[in-house]
């Protein structure tokens, strides 16, 4: 492929996915509604609050509005899919000698 194809296709999703993303932020209001409910989150937050940080005696941390939003399964499932990408990059490494540039040959000369 050639190479002013290759930046033009890049350049016309570029485009695309600017003006989707400018439509959903005018679409809904742009940034106040999440201002507001940010401002809401926080002060609701402070009202509620206290009790440590950290609390390792409870058993699994987990932030307050993870565990009670009922999300857990799914920030279970994230955690566990960053944890096996996170062992198949280190097999991949020790397996196949690291990212190294010296010692691999250039795919495109």
């Amino acid at each position: 492929m050639q190479r002013w194809k290759q930046y033009g296709g890049l350049l016309g999703l570029f485009a695309a996915f600017l003006s989707a993303g400018y439509w959903g932020f005018t679409a809904t209001g742009g940034a106040l509604p999440w201002a507001k409910r940010s401002a809401n989150a926080l002060q609701r937050g402070v009202q509620e609050g206290g009790g440590s940080l950290v609390d390792f005696g409870r058993g699994i941390v987990v932030a307050g509005p993870i565990r009670k939003g009922g999300l857990m399964l799914e920030f279970g499932a994230l955690v566990l899919v960053l944890v096996v990408l996170g062992i198949g990059l280190y097999v991949y490494v020790d397996r196949y000698g690291g990212f190294e540039d010296g010692e691999r040959s250039p795919r495109y000369p």
